[in-house]
């Protein structure tokens, strides 16, 4: 990860802008791409496992006047290739053993393993799910000298599908024996099959394409029933024919738990051998040319990627929920913290007599970063005119090209000054503030943020505290009245508040937040002060100062009104810088973790906390969505809703608390559900893309934000019409 990155503001232009909407798809891009592999990995891993019915399911019994007799009243092996129309049975005391559904990881190994110690040869017709996702077994059956035929894809009754269907499930699985054995084989096995005589009107059409396609259809002749598992000795006695005839006999190695038949199959061979019964794969019984060709060229290509496609989707899905565990572990973890802690929190701040120590009176200094903010700063500064509080105000000019510091010095209010100085970021900016303030006490506030009346005494009351460096104020978004502000809001009040609440209880809290913050000078003097080495310089200096062993605390009355972003595009920047920002803090503070003293306990409780609750788990919360997605398609579709709206409701219940805490109104809740859907997931990606920027070692740039000038100082008036763009600042997370 970058451990410095300069910052440079660039002056907003028509030009920049459209060059920024130009390159959003770019960015989006590769986490996009990234959320589609593996979304198409899960998807793949959900086609192969699909559920197959057992072969004992009953169809409504069909007319057979279409069969030909001979096919009615011949063997199980049917032959239409070519337009013909034959039957073939097997010769006396010749067995053939077929088996269904495979192959099962479990039971398949077992059979295999009887088959070849009594020395006997079985056809099993396989599955293509079952062979796509175990390839090994489907290899083993063909090494050790057995036959393997097609069983469709995934398990239809082709009698009720079309032609175009029934090529597919057949190119399906050919593709998946091809891949896992390196064959083609001509044997078919129609799912739900019965005897030759239980041929009908519905099921000789398909036998007889089938035959175009160049496959012979077998059946049975001899049912062992072993899907009902009617004891070892039941299975032995239907599957054995009568009179020293021959016969197919019908078993399975998959679809359920087989031990009766592996227990009746390791009887069933020794005694009929003894009876004078050979045990061979089809073709040897009939004394024909093998059903296995070898497939070599693209054909093999071909089926060994797909093979390879199911395996990488069936290890990846494995790792999937395994991050499914850890971000369910992670998200009850975090409510359980933040409704615990929350409540502490307030209860302990909220008591009759609380008090941080003796009060502060003492004139403050207030420094306001500015850079373009005309449609803004006036209420800024107007707002900090009006405070309870004795202030002084400095505006920082950070070389600004739209005359915001003229505004400022028009409106001729005492105890505010301007400083100029050419465009060098908002940490110097700062710095250089820090340099000019009279007082030994310091608010941090953004460009567009408007304080209330009593915001600034609130703030600075924890300083009474000796232990205290520095104060998170309550930032609060003033243009909620759009959809997605709304959602901001939300997320503001019941992400970032308990946060706070809860980190404030900790003892970690990772952020001031820019929008309206305060220090102890000689706190941040010990520290350098603010730092240019991350692009969340809020979260730099408080990780720092917690490392300097200064306490960090939450004034939950602190109140501070700030302009959200109003487009998808301008959110898209500000998090993207935010995510960024606060993973290249982590990084340049991972020395706490081995260090003693302060720093070692916020880099053994704090970062842990910040890298889980900010870092891992809003990059695994996407999997919550995802295996909704699946269980939906896949199922069980029914738990899986209710699971998910199981989570959504403890979503509910933190947020309602949250609003509550906040003396918030609960309508704003409504939206909770699509902001689930819809602005969650732009987080991911923007989180997604940060991962990425981080590990590749990208560069990001500072990028200026557009104000609007929509918000003002409670109860004044805010205009309605709206310019698009927002302001760039960082809240605690």
């Amino acid at each position: 990860m970058a451990s410095r990155t300069r910052r440079h503001r660039q002056p907003a232009s028509r030009a920049g802008d459209g060059s920024r909407r130009r390159r959003l798809p770019m960015r989006l891009l590769l986490p996009v791409l990234v959320l589609v592999a593996l979304m198409a990995m899960l998807m793949l891993r959900g086609y192969v496992h699909s559920e197959i019915l057992a072969d004992h399911r009953i169809q409504p019994e069909a007319s057979s006047d279409k069969v030909p007799e001979n096919i009615v009243d011949g063997g199980p092996v049917i032959d239409t290739r070519g337009g013909r129309a034959t039957s073939l049975g097997v010769p006396d005391h010749k067995l053939v053993l077929t088996f269904d559904d495979g192959p099962d990881p479990t039971w398949t190994p077992k059979v295999l393993d009887v088959l070849k110690k009594h020395h006997a040869h079985a056809v099993f017709f396989v599955t293509g799910t079952m062979t796509s996702r175990y390839p090994d077994l489907v290899q083993r059956m063909v090494e050790e000298g057995h036959e393997v035929g097609l069983h469709t894809f995934n398990h239809p009754d082709l009698s009720f599908q079309s032609k175009k269907r029934i090529d597919w499930e057949l190119s399906q699985n050919q593709l998946a024996i091809t891949g896992a054995a390196g064959i083609r084989t001509s044997l078919f096995r129609p799912p739900y099959s019965s005897f030759a005589d239980a041929m009908d009107d519905k099921s000789w059409p398909v036998t007889k394409y089938i035959g175009s396609r160049g496959y012979i259809t077998v059946v049975n002749n001899t049912d062992s029933e072993d899907w009902q598992k009617p004891g070892v000795d039941e299975i032995i006695r239907r599957a054995t024919p009568h009179g020293g005839k021959g016969a197919i006999v019908l078993m399975h190695d998959s679809g359920g738990d087989r031990h009766q038949t592996v227990q009746a199959l390791d009887r069933f061979l020794p005694e009929l051998q003894a009876q004078g019964y050979e045990f061979d794969n089809l073709t040897e019984a009939l004394d024909a040319p093998s059903a296995h060709t070898e497939v070599t060229g693209p054909e093999l290509w071909k089926g060994k990627a797909w093979i390879f496609l199911v395996q990488a989707a069936e290890h990846i899905t494995d790792v999937l929920v395994v991050g499914l565990s850890i971000i369910g572990a992670l998200v009850i973890g975090r409510f359980v913290l933040m409704l615990l802690l929350s409540g502490i929190h307030a209860r302990r701040v909220r008591r009759r007599g609380f008090s941080w120590g003796p009060p502060i009176t003492e004139p403050v200094s207030v420094l306001v970063p500015a850079y373009n903010e005309a449609k803004c700063i006036e209420n800024t500064v107007r707002s900090l005119a009006d405070s309870d509080h004795p202030i002084e105000v400095l505006v920082i000019d950070d070389g600004s090209s739209d005359g915001t510091a003229r505004i400022v010095e028009a409106m001729g209010l005492p105890n505010v000054r301007v400083i100029r100085q050419l465009n060098a970021g908002k940490p110097a900016a700062l710095n250089r503030g820090l340099a000019n303030a009279r007082h030994d006490i310091i608010v941090m506030m953004d460009g567009d943020t408007v304080f209330e009346p009593s915001t600034v005494r609130e703030l600075v009351q924890p300083f009474g505290d000796r232990r205290v460096g520095a104060v998170a104020g309550n930032a609060k978004v003033g243009n909620r009245d759009s959809l997605i502000g709304a959602w901001q809001h939300i997320e503001y009040v019941m992400g970032f508040n308990l946060d706070r609440r809860m980190y404030d209880i900790l003892g970690c809290m990772p952020t001031i937040p820019g929008a309206v913050g305060a220090f102890r000078r000689s706190a941040l003097e010990r520290i350098g002060g603010m730092s240019e080495d991350t692009l969340a310089e809020d979260t730099d200096v408080t990780m720092a100062l917690h490392r300097d062993g200064w306490r960090v605390v939450y004034a939950e009355n602190a109140r501070a009104w700030t302009e959200a972003p109003e487009s998808v595009q301008q959110l898209w920047s500000q998090r993207y810088r935010w995510s960024y920002g606060t993973m290249q803090a982590i990084w340049k503070h991972r020395k706490a973790l081995v260090e003693r003293g302060p720093s070692g306990r916020f880099g053994r409780v704090g970062l842990p906390l910040v890298s889980l609750f900010m870092v891992v788990a809003p990059l695994l919360a996407p999997l919550i969505d995802v295996f909704l997605l699946y269980g939906v398609i896949f199922g069980p579709t029914q738990k899986t809703i209710v699971a998910w709206l199981g989570v959504l409701a403890i979503q509910l219940v933190c947020a309602a608390y949250a609003f509550r805490l906040d003396k918030e109104k609960m309508t704003h809740l409504i939206s909770l559900p699509l902001q689930q859907i819809l602005y969650r997931q732009l987080m991911y990606v923007v989180l997604l893309q940060s991962w990425i920027t981080a590990l590749t070692g990208g560069r990001l740039r500072w990028q200026k934000l557009r104000r609007t000038g929509v918000v003002e100082a409670p109860g004044g008036p805010v205009p309605r019409q709206r310019t698009g763009g927002s302001s760039d600042r960082r809240p605690v997370g």
